[in-house]
């Protein structure tokens, strides 16, 4: 799967148990650079939400906004439990695909 061409819906969070954030892209990679270089204004600059905790590719890009759309409509709790389900330590997931360590 390439993910510069598919797209997704993710969650960042600013640390284990911090702020998140839900998004959408057809480009994982070029979004978490945007992300990870603060070049994109607004809440995830100004929060420090750069880690990718969880992601999700989808068919096409009207399901990974429909997708994102009930997302950020769910609780925290369900947030959470969704991330942990594939993320118990809260792993930065950018470093799989070669992004350097935000530690």
């Amino acid at each position: 799967m390439n993910l510069e061409t598919c797209p997704a819906v993710y969650i960042l969070a600013s640390r284990q148990n911090g702020t998140l954030y839900t998004g959408v892209t057809s480009d994982l990679i070029g979004r978490l650079h945007q992300h990870r270089k603060g070049l994109i204004p607004g809440f995830t600059r100004d929060y420090g939400v750069k880690r990718l905790v969880w992601f999700e590719p989808l068919a096409t890009m009207e399901d990974a906004i429909l997708r994102e759309k009930r997302i950020k409509k769910w609780n925290r709790a369900w947030k959470l439990e969704l991330i942990e389900e594939s993320n118990p330590d809260w792993r930065d997931l950018a470093e799989e695909f070669g992004f350097e360590s935000l530690e």
